[in-house]
């Protein structure tokens, strides 16, 4: 019941506290439940401070004017964007499959529009939790997401990085890559993190080609599912920049993600030893 921003800065701290080395990123990461309407109130703080938002509906629309929350879904979902903040929509997704075998046509466009709207995840709790049939309506959101995104519009989120930014830069490449991206109709966006922070950065763009991260920090590998249209390999070799493009390549393509003749936008730091924030792009064709 998240209420301001100072919560999710106490939890850190408690996080931070109990972690036996901070410099690592291994620490757990913080979601913000929003169902309270004093959260509402500072939703702009509160995903600043956090590392991901929910929106419980269930609780906000008995705490709020029920009326209001399909409006604040959109608001929060466009404010998750703007800040590359995943964003979760959950509660009563197909509440009607906890007893039956198919969902309302109402369940299935609330689902469909929260895929329009951004979100990166939606969720299902009693469903599956509870329900009389958890793997039938698995399966049966899972073909309303790629129903929905067969359609143009849920992509090319074109974004400005902004002058003030501390990594600016890097922003700024994250975001070019991904209209690049679109223009040259390439399949994969392509690059190394430790962090996640430049998969993150590109998945709010909603590039329709697939972004592919490779990173040392197995953590990561798990964390980036949450992630809109993100794919996560672990990675440890440290060679030279072409030579580490051109090993991506491979495993990709062994992973039947590329085909020969295929666009591919590379991110990359250079000097790649120096393993810094991303600071190059570089469009290649697959061989």
């Amino acid at each position: 019941f998240v209420r301001s921003e100072k919560d999710i800065h106490t939890l850190r701290e408690l996080i931070l506290k109990h972690t036996p080395d901070p410099d690592t990123n291994h620490h757990a990461k913080i979601v913000a439940k929003i169902e309270k309407p004093q959260a509402v109130d500072n939703i702009d703080r509160i995903i600043d401070a956090t590392d991901a938002v929910m929106m419980a509906r269930g609780d906000l629309g008995v705490e709020m004017p029920l009326e209001k929350v399909p409006i604040i879904q959109k608001q929060i979902v466009q404010k998750c964007l703007e800040k590359s903040k995943p964003v979760i929509i959950a509660t009563q997704m197909m509440e009607s499959m906890i007893e039956n075998n198919k969902p309302t046509r109402a369940e299935v466009t609330d689902v469909a529009n929260a895929i329009f709207d951004g979100a990166d995840v939606v969720m299902l709790s009693g469903e599956t939790a509870v329900g009389r049939h958890p793997a039938r309506v698995v399966e049966t959101m899972q073909r309303i997401i790629s129903e929905v995104e067969e359609m143009p519009g849920i992509y090319f989120k074109s974004r400005q990085a902004s002058p003030d930014s501390p990594i600016f830069i890097h922003d700024a490449v994250c975001y070019a890559s991904c209209d690049l991206a679109q223009h040259v109709n390439a399949t994969a966006i392509m690059g190394l993190t430790r962090s996640g922070y430049t998969a993150y950065m590109c998945s709010s763009c909603r590039p329709k080609a697939h972004i592919y991260v490779f990173t040392d920090n197995k953590r990561l590998l798990t964390r980036l599912s949450l992630v809109w249209g993100v794919k996560a390999y672990y990675y440890d070799r440290m060679v030279g920049t072409d030579e580490t493009i051109e090993d991506l390549h491979k495993i990709l393509k062994q992973q039947g993600h590329v085909d020969s003749g295929d666009v591919v936008v590379n991110m990359a730091t250079m000097p790649l030893e120096k393993q810094g924030r991303t600071n190059m792009m570089k469009v290649t064709r697959i061989k």
